[in-house]
Formats: C-alpha cells, structure tokens, sequence
C-alpha cells in the first residue's frame, strides 16, 4: 500500500486551504449537477420546474446519506491512518464501500415503492405528481451508482488526498453537462425525454463516477481484497456507523424539515414552489465553500486526533470559523448586487423571480453562523462526537426552523417562513460555537492516546 499524506505536520491555515480547494471544486460539481438540471429544466415550464421543487427534499435527503455513510469512512479510516494502522484502513475502506452498496440497494427499493404517496404527501398532484414520478423513477434505480462513489473517494479524503476526489466528480459534472440537453430537448435520433432524461443524464455521469473511484482505489492499494468473515465485516460497519449514522441522521434532518417546509411553500401555489426549488439550489451553491471546508477539517482534524494532537485540533477549528463566517458574509454581499439576475436566470416566470429574490434578500444573511453551525458540526464528528453534533442539527431545523415556519407563514405569509430559517441559522451558530468549547474543554483533560506501533507505519499515498 503507498502511503497516506500526513496532515499532522505544517502550518494549519496553509494546509486546511490546501484540502478545502479541491473540496470545493468536488463540492461544485455536485451542486453542479442540481444547477445543471434546474437550467434545463426550467426551459420546459413552471410545472416541470415546481416537479423539480418538490424533488429536492428527497434527493437532499438521499445525498444526507450518503455524506453520513462518507464523514463516517472519512472519519474512521483518518483516525486509523493517524495511528499508523495500515490493516485497520484496508478493512474499514473495503467496508465502507460494501456498506455503501447495501445501504443504496434498500433506499432503491423503498424509494421505488413509494414515490406517488410520498410526494403526494409534500403537496404534488395532477400533471406535477407525474412529472416527478417520470423523474424519480430513474433516478431511484441509479441510486446505487451515486452513493457508492461518494464512500470510496471519502477513503481516498482520509489519506489527505482531496484533488483526486475532485476530478473524479468533475469528470462526472462535464458528462452530466454534456447529456442534459440530448436526453432533455433530444437531437437527430434521440428522442426528447424531459425530465426523464435529467435522470438519465445524471444516472450516466455518476457511472463514470463510480468506474473512476474504485479504479484510483484499487490502483492505490486501499480498496483490496483483505481476509474478512461476516463478523469481521459487522464490526468495520460498526465502526463506520458509530460516526455515519449519527453524521446521516444529521444530514438527513434538514431535507426532512425541508420536505415539510415545501408542505408550507406549497400552500402558496406552483410558482412558490419553483422558487422555493431555485433558491434551494443557489443555496446548496452559495454554501459550498463552507461545506467543502467543513468536509475537509474531518480528514484534518482526525489525523491530528488519532495522533494526541490537542492543540492543532482546537487551532484548526478556529481558523476554520474565521474561514467559513468571511464566506457566509461575501456570498450575502454578492446576493444583494446580482440576486435578481440569478434568479431570472432559470426561468421568466415573475411570480417565481419574487420567491427567489425575497429568499436571498432575507436568508442569505445568516450564512455567517450557518459556516460556524458547519464548522462545528463536521469538526465533531472527526472527533467521533456525532451525537453532539446531530443534537446542534435537531436544534436548528426541528426546534427552531419548522415551528418557526408555521409561526410565520400565519403571521408574514410565504416571508415569514423565510425569516424563520434566518432565526434558525442565527441562533443555532451561536449555541454551536458555545457547545463545541465546552465539549472540547472536557476533551482536553481527557488522558491522552495510546503510543503507536512505529512497525505498522503506514506508507504515503502521493496526492
């Protein structure tokens, strides 16, 4: 096995930038994606842009996921890397992908089963409730081909390695780019598909995805063949999970809360919902750098605490709330300069323009303490503190963002619910930044690692 980049050396602040700027550039091309398709999409009607509206939950919800299953590899397998466990990162890979697998194929199923009676549920009928169910019927059944590229390049995430990761998904965003307008619009022979053909264009690139991802792991030497019965296997998923499940079901609470938010929104008609879906995407794009940053301080911050590395741990986060609040301010300065022409953008319709401008003239302020709610989240789970994490994500959409929407919409109509993710964002990342100090107070005083085993010395594997 070659070996993994150390990030337990050199100046913080260089080294987190280092990593966060190719996340960023992966973090774009799965927001691409979404962009991508809304574009299009929006050349073909409200109707079909308000099926995509009503979409966004679950595929936010499916993506929830599979980031849960990765921070969880991420996480275990950085640890394993910074205690020099060379065998330990060969099984916790190989079962992160294996796991991945499983957890794709069930959520297929499921999903397949119950589209009409879900989305009915959120608020879509008539011609919408059919042009969603032409949309994620397809993309349903290519679930597997998007969740499992996810937890192999988080394997590759935890050697240090961020760049690879990030062609990977670029190469993936240009084929989606590429087929979005054959299989939409059709050309010559290819038949015009609509909204089926978005799912298929996106089915198509995250193959490439996945073909890339396990090629560079094998190639590598992380993702093996390694001798491992079913209780060996169960223990490696174990591990994954104790960090995955709780990063999921984090992940998982915000499109959960955002399905019941498009409830609300739809309350106010088709064109609400187009530009409640707009604005969703912009914000999955306007967040990036801080989710990319958040995704990177997990490798970082794992290493360092498998190491015994206290200090560098607590001056990471730091630099990272410094990071991630500057971006959160800068993207709310851009909103106001070119928010309206953004949003016109993706589609004409007035109605839908005025949902999209009022979102971003009212929400993206808060993006400041959002980037310190991420930093904070994602920094406890590298420490395997998911549960406290998970708690700071429960807080924001289910205690404050959802009863606050009721309150309101009955209030300040379809702005209130607006104003109420602004309170949500504001108050949730300043108790996180409270609670991440006492945590890590209590952390600290804890008795420090067990020397490593300098014979088990992990080879680096070249960025």
């Amino acid at each position: 096995m070659q070996h993994a980049a150390r990030l337990t050396e050199g100046p913080v602040a260089r080294t987190l930038v280092r990593l966060t700027a190719p996340m960023v550039i992966a973090m774009f091309a799965m927001v691409g994606f979404n962009l991508i398709d809304t574009f299009y999409i929006g050349q073909l009607g409200t109707e079909q842009l308000a099926a995509m509206g009503f979409t966004l939950a679950v595929v936010m919800a499916v993506n929830s996921v599979s980031q849960g299953l990765g921070m969880g590899t991420t996480a275990v397998v950085a640890k394993a890397i910074g205690a020099r466990d060379t065998e330990g990162v060969r099984r916790l890979a190989l079962g992160g992908v294996l796991l991945g697998v499983t957890v794709a194929t069930t959520i297929t199923i499921s999903g397949l089963l119950t589209i009409d009676p879900l989305f009915g549920a959120m608020g879509a009928e008539g011609i919408v409730l059919e042009h969603v169910h032409d949309y994620m019927a397809i993309w349903f059944l290519g679930l597997p081909l998007i969740i499992v590229p996810q937890t192999g390049n988080s394997s590759l995430r935890a050697t240090g390695d961020t760049k690879t990761p990030a062609k990977i998904m670029i190469t993936a965003l240009a084929v989606n780019a590429a087929l979005d307008p054959l299989l939409i619009f059709g050309l010559g022979p290819v038949p015009a598909f609509g909204l089926r053909g978005a799912a298929m264009a996106t089915v198509a690139a995250q193959a490439c995805a996945l073909a890339l991802a396990l090629g560079v792991l094998r190639r590598r030497g992380i993702l093996v063949r390694v001798r491992m019965g079913a209780a060996e296997l169960l223990a490696t998923w174990r591990r994954v999970l104790t960090v995955g499940l709780p990063a999921a079901v984090t992940q998982l609470i915000t499109p959960v809360s955002t399905g019941v938010i498009t409830a609300i929104v739809a309350t106010y008609g088709v064109a609400a919902v187009a530009g409640f879906g707009v604005a969703g995407r912009l914000e999955m794009f306007a967040v990036m750098v801080i989710n990319a940053l958040g995704a990177a301080l997990v490798p970082f911050v794992g290493q360092n605490w498998g190491a015994g590395d206290k200090r560098r741990v607590s001056r990471a986060v730091k630099v990272a709330l410094v990071m991630a609040g500057g971006w959160g301010a800068f993207v709310w300065l851009l909103s106001l300069i070119g928010g309206r022409a953004v949003a016109g953008v993706f589609n004409d319709d007035v109605a839908v323009i005025a949902t999209v401008v009022s979102y971003m003239a009212i929400v993206f302020p808060s993006y400041a303490l959002l980037g310190a709610l991420v930093t904070i989240t994602n920094s406890l789970n590298a420490l395997h503190r998911a549960l406290h994490s998970m708690v700071l994500s429960v807080l924001r959409m289910f205690v404050l963002y959802v009863p606050l929407a009721y309150v309101g919409s009955a209030l300040l109509g379809l702005e209130g619910v607006w104003w109420a993710a602004f309170g949500a964002n504001a108050v949730a990342g300043l108790v996180g930044i409270a609670w991440f100090r006492h945590v890590f107070r209590r952390m600290e005083a804890e008795p420090p690692a067990a020397a490593w085993d300098e014979e088990a010395e992990l080879e680096v594997i070249p960025a």
